[in-house]
């Protein structure tokens, strides 16, 4: 799919676009230009060292911000595919800061429409949140924005035939700011600071998360919010996972935070198609032949009223899996 393809990926330097560059480069091997867009130079410049030009002549790094309409035209120039992942993520800062988020996530994201409607782009893809579902706190407000904004602008394409699909997931386990690398600061300390005992999230690996996005990339029609079928987690059983013998603190809940978070409303439902590994979220009046989508995926609408959230998942991972997962997907050496 990406052979002989230029890609740009905001945000870039993050966990999600590093995993990204990395399973491109591997998988596609002839892969025409790879962009690492981000505002971070010193970032890049880290990342340059895991991924020099020498080696991976393919690779281009960009310094630019979403904010910044002029340079994300130069970003797209003779692109054909763009992976958008840069956001403003962490929500007590984003509700301290509610402008600079609203420019950064809804702003930025027009910015971003706007230039891949003027080029010669063949898909894009949005990287939301579980937090864009009913959302109580502003980063998810904006998200929730965010993906309307790409979903439209499926309406407003004209004679292009570009696409613009939006992939929704819960955490990314190991992720920057995430809570794994937090706990496991605080594991020397013998205390874990737990918002609330009865806290669920969603867990996807980082791994998980970039089939994810190719597999929209490759496979939408335009209109899309893709979901994943993924497992929870109880923020105690993390605590426990990384260290049992340590005292819970209940510290409470910071502003704009969920007990538990929603990927699918029930209002959402009525539009939602099961696909078997992936949940659906389509448009009210979509762009392309709705028989046709149901019979590729052999998709069946969900229940009126069903709603996807972490503390009625089917799936929690326990303790011995959490231990698992974090060996495996963060820190190989790691020891309860």
């Amino acid at each position: 799919m990406l052979n002989n393809k230029s890609i740009l990926i905001t945000g870039g330097t993050g966990s999600l676009g590093k995993a990204l560059v990395n399973k491109i480069l591997k998988d596609y091997p002839k892969v025409k230009r790879l962009v690492v867009y981000s505002r971070d130079e010193q970032k890049q410049f880290q990342m340059e060292k895991s991924f020099p030009l020498n080696k991976y002549p393919a690779l281009r790094y960009f310094i630019g911000d979403i904010r910044d309409y002029n340079r994300l035209k130069k970003a797209v120039n003779k692109i054909d595919f763009v992976i958008h992942t840069a956001a403003m993520k962490h929500v007590p800062i984003a509700e301290y800061n509610p402008m600079e988020c609203i420019k950064t996530n809804v702003l930025g994201a027009e910015n971003l429409i706007n230039a891949c409607l003027e080029s010669g782009i063949k898909s894009v893809v949005s990287l939301s949140t579980d937090k864009a579902a009913a959302p109580i706190n502003l980063y998810g407000a904006t998200k929730l924005t965010s993906d309307k904004l790409f979903i439209a602008a499926n309406n407003i394409r004209g004679r292009s035939n570009i696409k613009f699909s939006v992939v929704r997931y819960g955490n990314v386990m190991g992720s920057n700011g995430s809570v794994i690398p937090f706990f496991l600061t605080k594991k020397s300390e013998g205390i874990m600071p737990i918002t609330d005992p009865k806290m669920t999230r969603f867990n996807i690996t980082l791994e998980e998360g970039v089939n994810m996005v190719l597999f929209a990339l490759g496979n939408s029609k335009g209109g899309e919010i893709f979901v994943p079928k993924i497992p929870s987690y109880r923020i105690t059983d993390v605590a426990r996972a990384i260290c049992g013998k340590c005292t819970q603190k209940i510290i409470g809940v910071r502003p704009g935070e969920k007990i538990h978070e929603e990927m699918i409303t029930s209002s959402d439902s009525y539009n939602t198609y099961d696909l078997g590994n992936y949940y659906a979220i389509l448009p009210q009046n979509p762009i392309f032949d709705l028989e046709k989508f149901v019979k590729k995926y052999d998709a069946k609408k969900v229940p009126p009223g069903f709603s996807y959230n972490s503390l009625g998942n089917e799936y929690f991972l326990n303790i011995q899996e959490l231990r698992d997962l974090i060996k495996k997907n963060i820190y190989p050496n790691y020891s309860v």
